[in-house]
């Protein structure tokens, strides 16, 4: 049995195999080897439990009985909702010469391996697999940077907002955070690959608009605050209007068409920071309750004031 830190969750295996005699071998390799296993049966099948299970390990058949595992292993790694740091296997009982290798490889496959498969072998591989996947996600979490949108993370606003904080402490400066939550028009939900679309675009808008001084973070899929120092409240109400109109006229593609963003924000802003009786991250808190507060009323206004919520504010 691979040497794994047994108080966590055992790692997620996706066959993908119509042979129940194949996969049932693959199991039985796997199971007593502290791997759970998650089972599929064709290609179309495959694409959705990968996409919504998110394994930790995916190990396809190249001869599946709709989609070839081939084209199974490319679909994943161009759809942003799987991880490209999980490792895909294709297993094949048909020809496994240099050409099927090399297109399973040019696919994003890690590994191509014919039948009968060498139990021992495979364990192996695996394990360096995962403990090369586990690594990558740990340094991403520790990571302070949103990738998609390359604006800081939620713990990397954190940890800016606090700096921001103290050095606001001691000039006595004004703070303001904004939060804003650009939409895609009038749809009631933002697919995946929309949502990445927005926060590419988005980011790079903000990135591009805001001051050397301020802290700019993705909060959540559709969340994105600024931490502004030396910003009073009409300064955070013109950065709602300035914001949202560059934001408003820039269209997001996709698959589905073109659409038009409607940005909605909250802020919370003080005079002086340094006679605030809370934190910069609990101003962001703030901020993010009179967002959510202004969507929950569902009318046209585009920016609301924490100070304007209700005495039991929306969270």
């Amino acid at each position: 049995m691979p040497d794994r830190d047994m108080s966590q969750r055992p790692p997620l295996v996706l066959i993908a195999n119509d042979q129940e005699w194949s996969a049932r071998s693959l199991e039985s390799i796997l199971a007593p080897n502290g791997y759970a296993v998650l089972r599929a049966y064709t290609g179309i099948q495959a694409l959705e439990r990968a996409r919504t299970a998110r394994p930790d390990l995916v190990i396809l058949d190249a001869q599946m009985p709709d989609v070839h595992g081939v084209d199974v292993c490319r679909e994943l790694r161009s759809d942003p909702r799987f991880s490209a740091t999980t490792p895909i296997i294709i297993t094949t009982a048909g020809p496994s010469g240099r050409t099927q290798r090399l297109e399973a490889y040019r696919a994003g496959a890690w590994e191509f391996l014919g039948q009968p498969l060498d139990g021992e072998a495979l364990l192996l591989k695996l394990e360096t697999f995962l403990k090369s996947k586990l690594e990558v996600d740990r340094i991403r979490e520790e990571n302070l940077l949103d990738h998609p949108s390359g604006l800081y993370n939620m713990r990397g606003l954190s940890r800016r907002a606090r700096e921001i904080g103290s050095e606001a402490v001691r000039l006595r400066q004004a703070l303001a955070c904004v939060v804003f939550a650009p939409e895609a028009g009038a749809e009631p939900e933002t697919s995946d690959t929309l949502a990445l679309k927005i926060a590419e675009q988005v980011g790079k808008i903000l990135r591009e608009s805001g001051r050397a001084s301020d802290a700019i973070g993705r909060l959540g899929p559709a969340e994105f605050a600024v931490i502004a120092p030396a910003t009073e409240a009409q300064g955070a109400v013109r950065m709602v209007e300035r914001l949202g109109d560059v934001l408003e006229r820039m269209p997001i593609s996709n698959e589905t068409g073109n659409h038009t963003l409607r940005v909605r924000a909250g802020y919370c802003a003080v005079p002086d920071f340094a006679a605030s009786p809370v934190d910069a991250v609990e101003m962001l808190l703030r901020a993010t309750s009179a967002l959510r507060h202004l969507r929950a009323e569902g009318n046209n206004d585009r920016v609301r004031a924490f100070e304007q919520l209700p005495a039991t504010p929306l969270h």
